[in-house]
């Protein structure tokens, strides 16, 4: 299940993609925007800078930009920083791969077979879902 935080960085996200390009916008108006708690928006945007998603600009009329165009940006990059693997079981994972501690066979186990199409579909649809689109309302319904 997507967190709240995740669905924050999203959506603060998708605020900054429907802003003219290099137009530095003001956390209260992205907090009003994504309707994010200003306190909580200040904590995934600096979780969205380490990334590289976004730059700030300080003074007066700073604010935060994307950092690359909105359809370089995809919502399976984004749930990784937040949350980690998309995988729902360590063995099928791509970046952070384990071993199941109670695995007998992981070459003949039915639930990694069915955990790595799991993986695949949905990283396929995340990764494929660009910032851009979703600010345009161009995805299709699944």
């Amino acid at each position: 299940m997507l967190t709240q935080r995740s669905r924050y960085a999203i959506r603060a996200l998708l605020a900054l993609a429907k802003t003219p390009p290099g137009l530095p916008v003001p956390l209260r108006v992205i907090a009003e925007e994504a309707r994010v708690p200003r306190k909580f928006l200040e904590i995934i945007l600096t979780e969205m800078k380490r990334a590289g998603f976004i730059e700030t600009t300080r003074g007066k009329s700073g604010g935060y930009r994307l950092a690359r165009a909105p359809h370089l940006i995809s919502f399976g990059e984004i749930i990784r920083v937040i949350e980690g693997p998309l995988a729902l079981v360590p063995c099928v994972s791509r970046t952070a791969y384990r071993s199941c501690a109670d695995c007998v066979d992981e070459a003949t186990c039915a639930i990694r077979k069915a955990m790595m199409v799991v993986r695949d579909d949905t990283a396929r649809i995340l990764d494929g879902t660009s910032l851009a689109a979703a600010a345009s309302d161009q995805l299709a319904a699944a």
